[in-house]
């Protein structure tokens, strides 16, 4: 079990005061148990790829505690440290730098086993067993592959040569840092169903980070969406309930209604929630960070910042697993429905 508590990422810009610091994570609180799926979802911008570093060590936080399995990671001994986050490989979004260029697929994938190898105290023929496993592992044919530079492979292809040497080193956890955005979206649901199946067989958790919802929901069953803006959760909840059945915060929504649709296949949502202004990240002030921007802001959401809770009985809002940080959190029909349903589903939308 990770635990992160308060954790927050301030990066000073350069020749400016502190002051005039970027706020790039604000007090986040996150649990990730072992063979869970998560994920983050925002715009860019939001931090949730620097939430992704500081899973894999290769960001420090400012603030905030990191425990493993109720241990703070600052006690950990730097062997202990070591052993840890190499159980947590992070995914890099581009699989065409991730890669280096002038070695073979057999070069770049059999070193990390051999130095695994070593540290795991292996037979010596037991990277060459490996180096096939992982490759049918991840669907790829080990006499194609394993001869070839990574510029005669396609880009799906590439990254599950990224996720297989990730593998090399029987990881906990997979920190996917945008690892389809770069594939050609008819690549990209093999890649989900890869990350899928690795948590389902292996046990591996997989923290998915991704701007596009659809991935997001389909990264696996009894997953959590976690909704990031501007450094700060502001909804958390199972999958199905955050992206399709209750959205409760509008910068959720505002997400789900940005979804393009093809005319003619679906129907416009009942609701379209756009925010009211341009995004300014001075805005620093005490009250929610998306207030100037809400299309349903008060006076009273300029002055106090909404904690991440589960709403009230009084709000109709009944799941306990389901989070929101806004004072007015309020269901809105904002995905996009089939035209043969769409009409009902607009009777019961909450206007």
């Amino acid at each position: 079990m990770i635990s992160l508590s308060g954790i927050e990422k301030t990066y000073r810009v350069r020749g400016k005061a502190l002051s005039e610091s970027v706020h790039a994570l604000r007090g986040v609180d996150l649990e990730i148990p072992e063979g869970s799926a998560i994920s983050i979802i925002g715009e860019s911008g939001c931090g949730k790829s620097t939430l992704g570093r500081i899973l894999a060590g290769i960001e420090q936080p400012t603030a905030g505690t990191f425990a493993v399995n109720g241990e703070n990671i600052d006690s950990f001994n730097a062997k202990h440290r070591r052993d840890f986050f190499r159980g947590v490989q992070l995914i890099h979004q581009d699989p065409y730098s991730a890669l280096n260029p002038v070695r073979t697929i057999y070069d770049i994938l059999i070193d990390v086993l051999h130095l695994h190898a070593r540290i795991a105290d292996k037979d010596a023929d037991w990277p060459q067993r490996r180096l096939l496993e992982i490759l049918n592992l991840v669907g790829l044919d080990p006499e194609y592959v394993l001869p070839r530079y990574p510029h005669q492979l396609s880009g799906g292809m590439r990254q599950r040569i990224v996720i297989a040497r990730a593998l090399a080193v029987d990881p906990k956890v997979l920190v996917a840092d945008e690892a389809v955005s770069m594939i050609d979206v008819s690549l990209r649901l093999g890649v989900l169903r890869l990350l899928r199946t690795l948590r389902s067989e292996l046990g591996i958790s997989v923290v998915f980070i991704t701007h596009d919802l659809a991935s997001a929901r389909y990264i696996g069953q009894d997953s959590t969406v976690v909704v990031l803006y501007r450094g700060s959760i502001v909804e958390r909840g199972p999958s199905d309930t955050v992206v399709s059945q209750a959205p409760l915060h509008p910068y959720t929504q505002a997400l789900l209604s940005a979804i393009p649709v093809l005319r003619g296949l679906e129907s416009k949502a009942p609701v379209q929630v756009v925010p009211t202004g341009i995004l300014d990240e001075r805005n620093d002030d005490t009250g929610c960070l998306f207030a100037p921007r809400c299309p349903f802001a008060q006076p009273v959401c300029f002055t106090g910042r909404p904690p991440l809770a589960v709403p009230g009985k009084d709000s109709g809002f009944g799941a306990a697993d389901h989070e929101v940080a806004c004072l007015f959190p309020q269901i809105r029909q904002v995905v996009p429905l089939r035209s043969d349903v769409a009409a009902d589903s607009g009777k019961e939308a909450v206007a």
